[in-house]
C-alpha cells in the first residue's frame, strides 16, 4: 500500500498531462471532450428516439410517455458511462507501445499507465456529467439528491476496466492485432447494453442475462441515481464490485508477470 501511495503524485501528474496534452494545439481544446459525446447523443437520439420510438420505463412509475428532450437526457446518462468504458479500453492495447521509453527505466512504475488512462476518462466523464445535470435541471425541473451516490456506482466499473486495461496493455506488446480486435468488441458491447434501450425491452427470459454485459449494472445504476432519483440495486452492485476486484487483481498479476519480457520485444 505504501508503494501505491508513493506513486500517487506521479499518477496525478501524468493524468493532468494526459488531459491537457490531448487537446494541446486544438482550436476548441477541452470542448472536444463534450462535442464527441454530444454528437453521438444527437445521432442515437434521432435513430432510437425519433425513428425507432424507444422509451424507458421509469422505476416506480408506469409512465413511458417521454418527450424527445427527456429521452435525450436519459440516453446521455448511459453514453457517459460507455464513454469511460470505451475511452480506456480502446487505448489500452497501445499504452505500453506508445510509452516504450518508460519500459527500460527500472524506477518507472509502468503499471500506472492504465490507471492514468482511467483517471483521464473519469475526468472527461465529470465534465460530461456537469452538462448532463444542466440538461436534467432544465428538462426535469431539478436534480435528485441521489446524485451523491454516483461515484459509488461508477467506482466498481473503474476498477474492472483497470483490470481489463492491464491485460490488454500487456497483450498489446506481444500481439499487435489486439488493437484492431477491441473496437468492434466495444461496439458490440454498446449495442448489447442498456445504454440504448431499457432492460424491459428484452423478453423476460433474456433480461437476467443482460447483467453479463459489463456495462449493464453501471449504466442502470448511474441512470437510477442521476436521472430517476431512486436507489440502485445494491445487491447487483455488490456482486459486480466483487467481480471487479477479482478482475483487477488477475489483470494486475498478469501485467506484472508479462512485463518482464516487454524490453526484449520492444
Amino acid at each position: 500500500m505504501a508503494n501505491y501511495l508513493k506513486t500517487m503524485p506521479l499518477l496525478l501528474s501524468l493524468t493532468h498531462r494526459e488531459v491537457t496534452g490531448r487537446y494541446r494545439g486544438s482550436a476548441f481544446g477541452l470542448l472536444w471532450s463534450l462535442l464527441t459525446p454530444l454528437f453521438m447523443l444527437a445521432v442515437y437520439t434521432f435513430v432510437f428516439g425519433f425513428v425507432m420510438k424507444s422509451r424507458w420505463s421509469v422505476p416506480n412509475s408506469t409512465n413511458t410517455d417521454h418527450s424527445m428532450a427527456e429521452f435525450s437526457v436519459i440516453l446521455f446518462s448511459g453514453l457517459i458511462v460507455f464513454q469511460v468504458f470505451s475511452e480506456v479500453l480502446s487505448t489500452a492495447p497501445s499504452l505500453v507501445l506508445n510509452n516504450r521509453n518508460y519500459v527500460k527505466k527500472i524506477v518507472f512504475p509502468i503499471h500506472i499507465l492504465p490507471a492514468v488512462s482511467v483517471g483521464a476518462a473519469l475526468f472527461h466523464a465529470c465534465v460530461s456529467l456537469l452538462v448532463l445535470l444542466c440538461f436534467a435541471w432544465f428538462v426535469f425541473g431539478g436534480i435528485h439528491p441521489t446524485i451523491i451516490l454516483a461515484p459509488m456506482v461508477i467506482a466498481p466499473m473503474a476498477v474492472m476496466i483497470l483490470g481489463i486495461a492491464w491485460v490488454l496493455a500487456a497483450i498489446g506488446v506481444y500481439f499487435r492485432d489486439i488493437g484492431l480486435i477491441v473496437p468492434p468488441i466495444l461496439t458490440t458491447t454498446l449495442f448489447l447494453s442498456p445504454v440504448l434501450f431499457p432492460r424491459t425491452a428484452l423478453p423476460i427470459g433474456l433480461q437476467p442475462y443482460l447483467s453479463l454485459n459489463p456495462l449493464a449494472i453501471p449504466v442502470e445504476s448511474f441512470r437510477n441515481v442521476v436521472i430517476f432519483g431512486v436507489q440502485p440495486d445494491w445487491v447487483s452492485v455488490g456482486y459486480y464490485s466483487v467481480a471487479a476486484i477479482g478482475i483487477a487483481f488477475v489483470g494486475y498479476q498478469f501485467f506484472e508477470k508479462t512485463r518482464r519480457g516487454f524490453a526484449d520485444v520492444l
